[in-house]
């Protein structure tokens, strides 16, 4: 690989970390709003909208696996987990910070709004941190025993098992923290595993179509990855 190439990887490599990071962050902040959708007809999924940006994480994760390999995905694992916290002590000190008297937003609003988001992210984390550790983890034993082939069965396996672990767990802490109540937890538990396995499912021809791009553009073989 060229010194021009590599620049290119490496540059490739921060945009994903960047989105990764950010559409983490904005999961924690959001959760709060519910909606429901009936694309069948027959079924109607209640979820939050946090649980909307949350499969790009997984997806670029498993992206960053097959090229990038396992150390270089962990590390924007760990990158998110610092981001999630600092963004958790930003938003206790605004919450604490009092307002002024014509401030567009009062300070019982602001907490009305964001004054759950540490205790969201709190168990969003613990979450993620199994989740997303068990996602590479189980990428990476797929990969390796197919030889770097089967690109959809390493992603979908990987998926579906830490998006379940990290359905339960984050509801399970919510619910523990009071946050929403215990009799929706396993509705909520259904509609949110069932929409990350859809999205799961259509993700994987864009994961296709992303390694492919990558391994013509870096000349790297199936199963190879780019190395420091």
């Amino acid at each position: 690989m060229t010194v021009k190439d590599k620049q290119l990887a490496n540059s490739i490599y921060l945009i994903l970390a960047a989105l990764f990071i950010a559409s983490l962050v904005t999961s924690n902040l959001i959760f709060q709003k519910f909606f429901y959708w009936e694309p069948f007809g027959w079924y109607r999924f209640e979820i939050s909208v946090g649980i909307l940006p949350y499969p790009i994480t997984f997806l670029i994760t498993d992206i960053l696996s097959e090229i990038y390999g396992k150390r270089k995905a962990n590390q924007v694992v760990i990158a998110g987990i610092f981001a999630s916290f600092f963004s958790m002590i930003i938003i206790l000190v605004a919450d604490l910070s009092p307002s002024i008297s014509n401030s567009p937003v009062s300070k019982e609003t602001f907490h009305q709004v964001f004054g759950l988001s540490p205790f969201a992210v709190l168990a969003s984390m613990i979450a993620y941190l199994f989740a997303q550790f068990i996602d590479i983890r189980i990428f990476h034993f797929w990969k390796q025993l197919t030889k770097g082939k089967h690109l959809w069965l390493r992603n979908n396996f990987s998926t579906f098992a830490s998006q379940f672990i990290d359905t339960f767990t984050v509801l399970f802490l919510i619910c523990s923290f009071k946050i929403l109540p215990w009799n929706i937890f396993g509705d909520l538990l259904i509609s949110g595993f069932i929409f990350k396995v859809i999205i799961a499912a259509i993700d994987t021809p864009v994961l296709y179509a992303v390694t492919f791009l990558f391994r013509k553009k870096f000349n790297l073989k199936v199963g190879e990855e780019i190395s420091d």
